[in-house]
């Protein structure tokens, strides 16, 4: 399998990953909505009841909206955020090594490779391998 076919399947398995944490963080508030009102009306179907106990019972009712609402801003989309960083993240590395091996294919100068390498990384990335590189000594 050429590895340029290999880079779009990894490419759609990781859009499919991310895509299901964020749909996850689209559905939670939904859910937390649909909570809250099985509550209000489960509270509603009870007024019969002493009414000082409503507040409690309202308050315990919007909870779910709140664990609707949290679940979807601290757990789910950061989730899918994250993985569609690392997806970059891992593109930008595999084109590095196929660019570097077409480079190196075409006999292309060692120099050379080294600076359209860096074209692959980012100014701090650059700053790191300058500083532990020790440009061809020994």
């Amino acid at each position: 399998m050429p590895i340029e076919l290999q880079l779009e399947n990894m490419v759609e398995r990781h859009k499919a990953s991310a895509s299901m944490f964020e749909a996850a963080g689209g559905y939670a508030p939904t859910m937390g909505i649909i909570g809250t009102v099985l509550g209000l009306v489960h509270i509603l179907g009870s007024l019969d009841g002493d009414p000082g106990q409503l507040a409690p019972k309202i308050a315990t009712a919007f909870i779910a909206t709140l664990y609707g609402v949290a679940s979807a801003n601290v757990l789910w989309l950061p989730i899918g955020n994250k993985l569609k960083e690392l997806n970059k993240k891992e593109i930008n590395e595999k084109l590095l090594i196929i660019e570097a091996i077409s480079l190196i294919q075409h006999g292309t100068n060692p120099n050379i490779i080294e600076e359209q390498l860096k074209g692959f990384l980012s100014n701090k990335e650059i700053l790191e391998y300058n500083s532990t590189s020790n440009n061809g000594v020994i």
